[in-house]
């Protein structure tokens, strides 16, 4: 799940000490890396789905938003994935420093797995979540209800998926990329060769 790098509509509260351009430029590189890193790992099928125009890496689907608040968004992004019978795995462009075998590997498995969850969550460190997978992904119709970018996003979302009787497993709580100190703290996670890291450094040194 996507937005793309426009200046002024993408990382804003960058700014300062980023321009808009520098900000879009650091946002650029922490999706390039994150499409790096899911792509990396083996699924049925790896779908962008994107608002704006942003071409999917070669062997990916690029599905368009649509929709109101971000719950609704996020509730069609699945509906539109869904493939019957097939777990379905979403994360955001804001955590670079994943990995494949860590982080998603781990929730693949889980999922794999109808003795270990229904529904794994990753938690991140401003109260939201940075990955939602679903056994079923028409559990994601609660996200409707769960409002977005609070300090108790997270924490609701797991209430509305455990009310349904889901079994939720929780993933390592991650620190998403919204402000210049996270921007600097999650660039000391990544791989020194990491596009991001080499974004924070030139873009952040510039601003």
């Amino acid at each position: 799940m996507a937005k793309t790098p426009v200046p002024g509509r993408v990382k804003t509260r960058l700014c300062p000490p980023c321009t808009p351009e520098q900000a879009a430029r650091i946002a650029a590189a922490a999706l390039a890396d994150t499409l790096d890193t899911a792509g990396a790992v083996t699924a049925g099928a790896h779908l962008l789905v994107v608002d704006g125009d942003y071409p999917a890496p070669s062997g990916w689907t690029a599905l368009p938003q649509h929709g109101g608040p971000l719950g609704d968004r996020l509730a069609d992004a699945f509906a539109d994935a869904r493939i019957p019978g097939t777990a379905a795995l979403l994360i955001g462009m804001d955590t670079p420093q994943l990995t494949a075998a860590g982080h998603l590997g781990t929730a693949l498995r889980l999922l794999d797995d109808d003795r270990e969850a229904d529904a794994v969550l990753g938690p991140a460190d401003d109260g939201g979540w940075w990955a939602l997978g679903l056994r079923d992904p028409r559990h994601a119709e609660v996200l409707r209800t769960v409002p977005t970018s609070t300090a108790t996003t997270g924490d609701r979302t797991l209430t509305a998926l455990r009310h349904r009787g889901l079994r939720v497993r929780l993933l390592p709580r991650l620190r998403d990329v919204d402000t210049a100190a996270d921007a600097r703290a999650v660039a000391t996670m990544c791989p020194a060769g990491s596009r991001f890291v080499r974004a924070v450094a030139t873009e952040m040194a510039a601003g």
